[in-house]
């Protein structure tokens, strides 16, 4: 078992590359400072976001790995629960619970 392995095969870079090295965006039009207006716009936003709006932005969040720890205010109290996934009328609890979204009133995070 003495056999040697053929040699790997890589091409030579005889230039030198740069890429994207540099890159320039921008929203504003008179150099505004483009964080904070997306700051207040989020602080305007959540305020007015609807239910599935909040739910999805749970969901989108880097916070969200396969669970959330989410506060649920309904029309019968608040509740913590671990959610997993959602479907069209309800949302989907680690202990197989089904809640109707139709209940909810507000949804966050755990703190």
């Amino acid at each position: 078992m003495d056999k040697k392995l053929p040699g790997i095969y890589a091409n030579k870079i005889d230039k030198k590359l740069n890429n994207n090295e540099c890159v320039y965006y921008s929203d504003s039009k008179k150099g505004d400072n483009v964080v904070n207006k997306s700051k207040e716009k989020n602080i305007i936003n959540k305020s007015t976001l609807n239910i599935n709006q909040k739910i999805n932005n749970i969901f989108n969040s880097n916070k969200y790995v396969y669970k959330a720890d989410v506060l649920i205010t309904t029309k019968d109290g608040k509740i913590t629960k671990k959610i997993i996934g959602q479907n069209k009328t309800h949302l989907i609890t680690m202990e197989n619970e089904l809640i109707p979204i139709s209940d909810i009133l507000d949804i966050d995070f755990a703190q």
